[in-house]
């Protein structure tokens, strides 16, 4: 009987120890009870994490430069929707959290440089020294996905395709249905731009975790625990992703200035400038030699007949 109910003891402890886990961080180290999860984000520094729900994006990247720092894998139509939108150029860097996982509004990444981001972690502005100002964290409200899909063996349905980008999303990230806004779809380039969007003010949904986990999953770098590929199911038939491009519409503009071009593109505009300079300094000595041909003709005119 003792041997009995000591092997019922066991197993109930192994049952309990396989239920403490995280399905949305492979990271995560869990144990106790109740249980409680947590995920390196540097040296003995751990967070706690809730993976009842998708990760803070914050607390995502901090583990990720933690594990890079340390040698550790981290197996990590279309275009701008409007003017104002912009991409993640700077990609991963090791961000100052809140203790909620929000982004501090202004980042240094344990350097003299400074700059501000949006509630997505992405650069807004230009960067600065430790002195810049970054009043608020402005909230990011849209965000366009740009999906390119494998290649198929039959047709995509493009009326039933946003039906399967909503399933989809609720299902792999618990995004609902409501803020997926429009579904665009171009056949011949293989393109799906998706734009999600929520009502500005709202600070309830967090539009970047569902954006960075599905750049890491179409980047098979999954965060989950199940390494399973991010698919759209179209009337039976799955399309697997194979490039992502995420853009970023806050409610204010960024507030980048000249140094954010390009040395192209500022060479160009150089150029431009140079040539608008040099054609308006040739309209004037040209200008300038007519008057003086003029003025000589009339001096002419004007001489008494000898």
């Amino acid at each position: 009987m003792k041997t009995l109910i000591a092997l019922f003891v066991v197993v109930f402890a192994v049952g309990a120890y396989s239920q403490c886990t995280c399905d949305t961080m492979k990271w995560a180290t869990c144990d106790g009870d109740p249980c409680q999860c947590t995920v390196l984000v540097g040296s003995n520094q751990k967070q706690v994490l809730d993976c009842k729900k998708l990760i803070p994006k914050c607390f995502l990247m901090k583990a990720e430069m933690h594990r890079a720092r340390v040698g550790l894998s981290t197996r990590t139509i279309g275009g701008k929707p409007v003017e104002t939108a912009f991409v993640d150029n700077d990609g991963i860097y090791d961000p100052d959290c809140e203790a909620d996982g929000k982004f501090k509004a202004k980042q240094c990444n344990n350097t003299e440089e400074c700059w501000c981001v949006n509630s997505a972690g992405v650069r807004r502005t230009d960067k600065g020294d430790k002195d810049m100002k970054c009043e608020k964290l402005v909230e990011t409200y849209w965000v366009r996905l740009q999906l390119k899909h494998n290649a198929t063996s039959a047709a995509v349905d493009a009326t039933k395709l946003k039906t399967g980008i909503e399933n989809a999303l609720l299902e792999r990230y618990g995004l609902a249905k409501n803020f997926v806004s429009e579904v665009q779809y171009d056949k011949d380039g293989r393109l799906i731009v998706v734009d999600v969007k929520k009502e500005k003010g709202d600070r309830t949904t967090d539009l970047s975790r569902m954006a960075y986990y599905m750049e890491k999953d179409v980047k098979v770098l999954p965060l989950f625990k199940s390494e399973r590929p991010f698919e759209v199911s179209v009337e039976g038939q799955k399309l697997q992703m194979e490039n992502i491009l995420v853009y970023y519409v806050d409610e204010e503009p960024p507030a980048f200035t000249m140094r954010r071009l390009t040395g192209g593109v500022i060479a160009v505009i150089v150029v431009v400038v140079l040539v608008v300079i040099g054609g308006l300094l040739i309209l004037y000595f040209v200008r300038r030699r007519e008057q003086a041909q003029y003025r000589k003709a009339q001096g002419r005119e004007m001489e008494p007949m000898s």
